[in-house]
């Protein structure tokens, strides 16, 4: 089994009634909820497998989950996407480079040196077991204003993309599958923002 990855936006306001440390597993516990209905074999899952899915329940307001497209949940897409954007990136227009380093160094990519961080502690704490990610929304508003500069110019680097970063087959295989995944994480940034909300990845 690999590493799994759940997306989930979050209230500002609902997490900042308990301490930086306990912010995280608040989540977590409203997201295991029975309530929810998240848990229900017959529950209605998001349009195609993807996108929105809104719990029930008196926590179900405070938060919501992204479900990602052709992912199955597994991280490796997003893994990969990062492997991708570093075969590419030393053919990529130097704007376009700054932008999606810090994008993608915000969220999923370790960067060059490894040590990218994706996670806010003065907001979260050190986050703890199975917290990939764990953004605030001053992290999320300077991510999603990020994300907001960056499609169209995105076509410009596609050659390049098919000449230094495709493969013939695995996750993440060409320029559309790439864009497709960064496009999803713009409408998880853009929600997010838009209501002044946290972005979370869990991995159970």
């Amino acid at each position: 089994m690999g590493l799994d990855i759940t997306v989930m936006i979050a209230d500002r306001s609902w997490l900042t009634q308990v301490p930086p440390r306990e912010r995280v597993s608040r989540l977590r516990n409203a997201w295991y909820a029975d309530e929810t209905g998240l848990w229900d074999h017959d529950v209605a899952v998001a349009e195609e497998g993807c996108g929105w899915v809104w719990p029930r329940g008196v926590s179900g307001t405070f938060f919501a989950v992204y479900e990602f497209a052709h992912t199955l949940g597994s991280f490796k897409a997003h893994f990969w996407a990062g492997h991708r954007w570093e075969r590419v990136r030393d053919h990529v227009d130097p704007l376009l480079r700054t932008e999606l380093d810090a994008l993608l160094g915000g969220l999923i990519w370790d960067g060059l040196d490894g040590e990218a961080q994706h996670a806010d502690p003065d907001f979260f704490g050190e986050g703890g077991y199975g917290v990939l990610l764990a953004r605030s929304p001053e992290s999320v508003r300077e991510l999603a204003a990020t994300w907001g500069r960056v499609p169209p110019h995105l076509g410009r680097m596609r050659e390049a993309f098919g000449e230094h970063a495709a493969v013939p087959s695995g996750w993440v295989r060409d320029f559309d599958a790439f864009v497709d995944l960064l496009t999803q994480w713009g409408q998880v940034l853009t929600e997010a923002a838009r209501r002044g909300w946290c972005v979370v990845g869990l991995s159970e």
